[in-house]
C-alpha cells in the first residue's frame, strides 16, 4: 500500500465523520455539550442528595435512595460519584463556598456602624435566609457527623472565621474588654444563633418568621446591657 493511501481516511470513518457533521456534533463540538451534560447531571444529583440528607440525615441516607429522588438509575449515579461521602464532599464544599461568601456580605464594613439593633438586623437577616434557603447546609454541618476530613476542616475555618467576626464586632462596642471577654460573648452568641437555627429550619410561615424575631430580641437583650459605646462613625 502507498503511503498516501494509507493515510487516506477508510469508507467507515468518512461516514462516522458525516454522521456526527448532520447532527451537529463535530469532533470539536462534541466534548463541550458532553462536558454540559455531565455536569448537568452532577447538578441533578447534588440537588437530590440535598433533599434526601435533610430528610433522613446523613448517616441515613444511601446512594440508592440519591439516585431514586435524581430518578436516575445507581449506575449512572456511579458514573460521576463512587459513593455517599463523595457526593457530600462535593456538595459540602460548594456550600461552603457560598457560606463564606454571605459571611463576607453580611459583615460589611457599613453594616458594623449601625447601631445595635440595626446591626442585628444587617447580619442575621442574610444568615438565617442562607440557611433557610440552603438546609443541606445545616444537615451536613451540625448533623451526626461531617463527611470527610478536608471539609471537616473547611467548616471548622468557617466557624473559626465566624467567630472573629462575631469579636471584631464586640470590640468596637466594648472597646475595653478583653480578649478573653469577647471570646466568651461570641461564643455564646452563636451558641444562641444555632439553638435558634433548629427552630427556624424546623419551622415555616408565620412560625419561622416569629422565631426570627425572637432570635432578633434575644440577641439584643444579651447584648445591649454590654454596650459601653456606639461604634466610631467612619
Amino acid at each position: 500500500m502507498k503511503p498516501a493511501e494509507a493515510a487516506r481516511p477508510t469508507k467507515a470513518t468518512r461516514t462516522t465523520r458525516a454522521a456526527k457533521k448532520a447532527a451537529g456534533t463535530t469532533p470539536t463540538t462534541a466534548a463541550p455539550r458532553r462536558q454540559a451534560r455531565g455536569e448537568r447531571r452532577i447538578a441533578q444529583l447534588l440537588e437530590a442528595a440535598a433533599g434526601v440528607f435533610c430528610k433522613s440525615g446523613y448517616a441515613a441516607a444511601s446512594t440508592n435512595s440519591i439516585a431514586r429522588e435524581a430518578g436516575v438509575s445507581p449506575g449512572t449515579l456511579y458514573q460521576f460519584f463512587p459513593n455517599k461521602e463523595a457526593i457530600a464532599v462535593e456538595l459540602g464544599g460548594r456550600l461552603l463556598q457560598r457560606a463564606h461568601e454571605m459571611h463576607g456580605q453580611a459583615f460589611l464594613p457599613e453594616n458594623l456602624d449601625r447601631p445595635l439593633p440595626e446591626l442585628l438586623d444587617a447580619v442575621l437577616d442574610p444568615l438565617v435566609e442562607f440557611q433557610c434557603e440552603n438546609p443541606a447546609f445545616w444537615a451536613l454541618m451540625h448533623g451526626s457527623g461531617v463527611p470527610g476530613v478536608a471539609l471537616e476542616q473547611e467548616h471548622e475555618e468557617l466557624h473559626t472565621g465566624m467567630l472573629a467576626r462575631v469579636e471584631g464586632v464586640l470590640a468596637r462596642f466594648r472597646p475595653g474588654a478583653t480578649p478573653a471577654e469577647l471570646d466568651l460573648v461570641a461564643n455564646m452568641v452563636l451558641g444562641i444563633f444555632k439553638s435558634s437555627m433548629d427552630l427556624i429550619l424546623a419551622s415555616e410561615g408565620d412560625q419561622r418568621a416569629a422565631y426570627k424575631a425572637e432570635l432578633k430580641a434575644v440577641l439584643l437583650r444579651y447584648l445591649e446591657p454590654m454596650v459601653t459605646t456606639t461604634p466610631p462613625t467612619r
